[in-house]
């Protein structure tokens, strides 16, 4: 599929995931910033939302808040990659950044590293709908 602002519209439109919609609405909002539209995507995949680039997603406020709101789809996109990859914990997948004195992400700090997972892999599972950034990520 090409890579045009309709079709992201229409993958939204098309979506019933309210993560997918909100990453699509991301995408959107950036559109008119970028000449290069992979580099939406580049962006934030080569840097991660560590970066900044999200600029809703810098603070813990606005993080641990994203990650309560999509907590399930986010949830469901961990295990899926854990499972993917053959681990058994969020321990084993964030290796040092996670902290281990809160396994079950309830703490605000491991939050924070779940939503950026949770926008980044949404963005990623986006991307690949779209030739051109498949080639680029």
């Amino acid at each position: 599929m090409k890579l045009t602002l309709k079709n992201v519209k229409d993958l939204k439109q098309q979506s019933c995931s309210p993560l997918f919609k909100r990453v699509c609405n991301y995408v959107i909002s950036e559109w008119s910033d970028y000449s290069d539209k992979t580099d939406i995507f580049k962006d934030v995949l080569y840097h991660g939302c560590q970066s900044g680039v999200v600029g809703f997603l810098i603070y813990y406020s606005d993080t641990v808040r994203f990650y309560k709101r999509y907590r399930e789809e986010i949830d469901t996109l961990l295990y899926e990659e854990m499972e993917d990859v053959g681990l058994y914990s969020p321990s084993e997948l964030f290796g040092s950044k996670w902290d281990k004195e809160d396994p079950l992400g309830r703490d605000d700090y491991n939050q924070n590293l779940l939503a950026w997972f949770g926008f980044e892999e949404t963005l990623r599972k986006l991307g690949y709908q779209f030739e051109t950034v498949q080639d680029a990520i």
